[in-house]
């Protein structure tokens, strides 16, 4: 191909590129004009929408500020119409207050007016009453002259008659109420005591004691009577010189009785007995063998009853010696209770009572245990000292802590109690020894006990006859009906109820009960 060829190829591509590149242009121009037209008109249209919404949002603004406005409108009115309320009370108050004042000070005007009046009258009446007094105090001192005439008394006679009669009827009065207030003291001051001690009591098993000073040895035959009597008494006197026990052979058939004060003679003379019977050989010799095998016997005994004793009430830490005693116990006796029983159950009682008194029961238990050891003497000096105080010195040598010793040294009012655990064991003493059972009298120390009881009401004036029925629980009183009155017989009751308690010893309570009866005899003829 030649040049010009090339050349209008190449000018016919240029010319084609041109073409296409001004046409390109050319629609590129159209497309943005339709695009920047079209953005106008969405803008257009979003004013349009914008403006519409700011009108609707001003309207609703402009309706909550008029609501708001009247609200606001509405309570300042009504806090005016509050205040001018007020205002318009204190002002009727105010002007109350200025009538009143005003009422007020007419009506002073008036009364110091009066008052002038008032008091003219009061000075009058007043000489007047003078009057009247001097006139009746002249009546009076007549009247009594004239009394003085009629009663030939003067009056000072008169007056001391009447305090002296006066006095009587106090008298009576004061102990009627003195002996209801006492009954009354008594029913409420003493019920909780009562409470506790029935409680305690309830849970004490008591056993009633049997003991005395003689005791009975049952033999197979009559034929070993005349063995232990031995040729010309020997065997007999020789058990009697070595046990220091009485014995009686009798025609008792198959019994032979051991006498003597000491139970643990008596028992020792017993198993003795027991002992050389069983065995067949009775002779001096073997009898003073067998009497100290038994001494040895019944001493180990008596270690082994005081150990049992205390391990069964919980007590530890006692002095051997104080367990010795313990034991010894067991052949002791008081007014015919067993000794070693009376203080187990006193032990009991104590430490129940102290349990619900809020005290230490072990305290308790082991001052109840000790309370009688002093009853168990080890020696004919010991028996001069009371029980009680030689009991405490054993004691107090033994280790004792001191309110143990106190409680058994004050248990019958012999020192003075400083501690709490002292009137428990005074009471529970009092308890098992006073129980129905518990314990035999003398019958001489009893006799002469419900005689004195007959002596004391024969003591007061007006006492006809005097009884002591019951063993000695009940004085019945016979009063002569002319001397003595109805209300004269309770407060004598009382008295002789008040004499008894502080002149006389005695278990439990007595009833006093006095009769008085009016009897009418006629005879028809």
């Amino acid at each position: 191909m030649d040049t010009n060829t090339i050349l209008m190829i190449v000018g016919g591509v240029v010319l084609g590129l041109v073409i296409g590149y001004v046409i390109a242009k050319s629609l590129e121009k159209s497309n943005a004009s339709k695009l920047i037209n079209d953005a106008q008109k969405e803008a257009e249209s979003i004013l349009k929408q914008a403006k519409n919404d700011g009108e609707i949002i001003k309207k609703d603004k402009m309706l909550q500020a008029k609501e708001k406005f009247l609200e606001l409108k509405t309570e300042h009115e009504k806090v005016i119409l509050s205040r001018d309320k007020k205002i318009a009370e204190a002002e009727k108050r105010t002007r109350d207050k200025e009538s009143q004042v005003s009422s007020e000070l007419a009506q002073s005007k008036k009364s110091n007016q009066s008052l002038d009046d008032k008091l003219k009258d009061y000075n009058f009446r007043l000489e007047f009453l003078e009057k009247k007094k001097e006139e009746v105090e002249k009546a009076h001192k007549s009247q009594i002259r004239q009394l003085e005439v009629i009663s030939g008394l003067s009056a000072e006679d008169a007056k001391s008659q009447l305090v002296e009669s006066l006095k009587g009827e106090a008298k009576t009065d004061a102990m009627s109420y003195i002996q209801h207030t006492m009954e009354e003291a008594k029913l409420t001051a003493q019920q909780d005591a009562k409470k506790i001690i029935i409680n305690t009591i309830q849970r004490i098993g008591t056993e009633e004691a049997i003991d005395n000073c003689v005791s009975v040895f049952n033999i197979e035959s009559d034929d070993v009577k005349g063995r232990i009597i031995g040729r010309e008494g020997r065997n007999i006197r020789a058990i009697e010189a070595a046990t220091g026990v009485e014995i009686i052979v009798d025609d008792t058939p198959e019994a032979i009785i051991l006498s003597c004060f000491d139970s643990v003679r008596r028992e020792i003379a017993r198993l003795s007995l027991h002992k050389l019977v069983t065995d067949g050989r009775i002779h001096p010799a073997r009898i003073e063998e067998i009497v100290q095998k038994t001494q040895k016997q019944i001493e180990q005994e008596i270690a082994e009853v005081g150990k049992r004793t205390v391990i069964d009430l919980g007590i530890h830490g006692l002095h051997p010696e104080l367990i010795k005693m313990i034991g010894r116990m067991k052949y002791r006796s008081s007014y015919g209770q067993n000794l070693l029983q009376h203080s187990r159950e006193v032990a009991k009682l104590c430490g129940v009572m102290a349990a619900e008194l809020g005290l230490n029961p072990k305290l308790a238990k082991r001052a109840g245990l000790l309370h009688d050891i002093g009853k168990v003497p080890s020696s004919e000096a010991d028996m001069e000292t009371p029980h009680a105080i030689l009991g405490m010195q054993w004691a107090e040598k033994h280790g004792e802590k001191p309110e143990v010793c106190n409680a058994i040294g004050a248990h019958h009012d012999e020192i003075e109690m400083t501690t709490l655990l002292a009137p428990i064991v005074q009471v529970c003493d009092a308890i098992s020894g006073a129980r129905p059972g518990a314990r035999r009298q003398v019958l001489d120390s009893y006799i002469q006990r419900l005689k004195d009881l007959e002596e004391v009401a024969f003591g007061f004036s007006g006492v006809n006859k005097a009884y002591a029925i019951q063993a000695g629980r009940e004085l019945r009183v016979m009063v002569e009906s002319e001397k003595v009155t109805d209300e004269q017989a309770a407060n004598l009751s009382f008295e002789i109820s008040q004499k008894i308690q502080t002149d006389m010893t005695y278990p439990g309570q007595v009833k006093v009960t006095v009769i008085r009866e009016t009897r009418a005899v006629n005879i028809a003829k």
